[in-house]
């Protein structure tokens, strides 16, 4: 009996486990899915070793690796949902993947016409805070002392946008102590140290915005420049109008026109390496209706006091001379002036004319045949002390 059992075993090969993949077909026949391992039995065979290549697959960029078990009697479904790959005992699928972008927000394009118009919104909003704070503002104060030649107006946009700040200045406390400056002496009290040119309002807040130029170095500062000749690039020889609205360039040749009332006035002069000064104590301009009458009186200096000569005459130009005294002096002398019989002083005569007595004169400096090449003539109130200020 045992010889018999013996024999048996000899004779019946010995089962052993390996897998099939098995496909599923519908009732037509047709393929529904792949990759679905089953344990078969089957006889054992020589198989060779997986390489190492075999077993560590390489995998590319944006790829994900599964490795599926065989199961016996399984029908379910790949997690993978993929092809499966039968090479060794173990399944590997590979499954293409592209991680999805972060999702971003859509950026923002703006037009020239768009970023205007958000400037212009920013810009009514703090014109909006500024007149809420500050009591009413004008809406387009304008300049004054203009012609075709000059840039002594301010325009009315720029205008806007410095009196804005200001006003928003001002409702910080402490902050300006001239809010709205009549002159260039408060513009300094205001902190103003450096020369050039300023915002100032004559007639207080409600009147109209100037451009002028201060200087703010020479003998204490504060000083509201309405005259300069340094280069001829402005033509002085004018009419009662112009004279009247003012000229030229504040940063260059100019002149400004206004009433003043109780001011010290200073000339400064220059030629080659000479320079001379005077200065007066009392210096006074009328309105028009009283054709600009000049007052002057109480001089010091070095350049003499020529302007004595013309203490109460009224001003004249080419085409209006409110009180002759003879010749007709502006024409004769080619500028406007407070011309007498006819003068000691003619500042805004003709630039570089040595001869006819028709250049820049001061007397008493360099004689009427010496055209000076550079005059200045500037203001500040009596009750200014450049030993106090600030």
């Amino acid at each position: 009996m045992l010889v018999t059992l013996g024999l048996i075993l000899l004779l019946i090969p010995f089962p052993s486990f390996q897998t099939a993949t098995l496909d599923k077909r519908d009732a037509a026949g047709s393929n529904v899915t792949k990759g679905n391992t089953v344990s078969t039995f089957s006889k054992p065979k020589t198989t060779a070793a997986p390489s190492k290549q075999s077993l560590n697959p390489t995998l590319k960029p944006n790829t994900v690796t599964v490795t599926i078990l065989p199961t016996a009697g399984s029908n379910q479904r790949s997690a993978a949902n993929a092809a499966t790959t039968t090479k060794s005992k173990l399944s590997v699928a590979v499954v293409q993947t592209t991680p999805p972008s972060p999702a971003r927000a859509p950026k923002a394009t703006y037009t020239n016409r768009d970023k205007h118009k958000l400037n212009q919104t920013a810009s009514t909003k703090l014109l909006s805070l500024s007149e809420e704070k500050a009591n009413k503002i004008k809406s387009e104060p304008t300049g004054v002392h203009q012609d075709q030649s000059t840039i002594t107006k301010l325009s009315s946009d720029k205008l806007n946008i410095h009196n804005t700040l200001r006003h928003v200045f001002l409702c910080l406390p402490g902050k300006l102590r001239f809010p709205f400056p009549t002159e260039c002496s408060q513009e300094l009290l205001n902190g103003a140290l450096e020369s050039g040119e300023v915002t100032i309002y004559p007639q207080g807040k409600e009147g109209r915005a100037v451009r002028v130029y201060c200087d703010m170095e020479t003998d204490g500062g504060g000083w509201t420049v309405f005259q300069r000749r340094m280069n001829g690039k402005t033509d002085f020889y004018r009419t009662w109008s112009e004279y009247k609205a003012g000229f030229g360039n504040l940063s260059e040749e100019n002149m400004l026109s206004s009433s003043l009332q109780l001011n010290v006035l200073r000339v400064d002069l220059e030629s080659g390496n000479d320079t001379a000064y005077a200065r007066y104590a009392n210096f006074s301009v009328a309105s028009e209706g009283r054709n600009y009458t000049l007052t002057v009186s109480g001089y010091t200096g070095t350049a003499g006091d020529s302007m004595k000569y013309h203490n109460g005459r009224p001003f004249s130009t080419r085409d209006k001379e409110p009180d002759p005294l003879g010749i007709h002096c502006a024409k004769a002398y080619v500028g406007g002036w407070w011309y007498k019989n006819c003068y000691k002083v003619n500042l805004n005569g003709l630039y570089g004319m040595n001869s006819n007595n028709q250049g820049i004169v001061w007397i008493d400096w360099k004689g009427k045949d010496v055209s000076i090449p550079f005059s200045e003539m500037k203001f500040r109130p009596s009750r200014f002390s450049p030993a106090t200020h600030g």
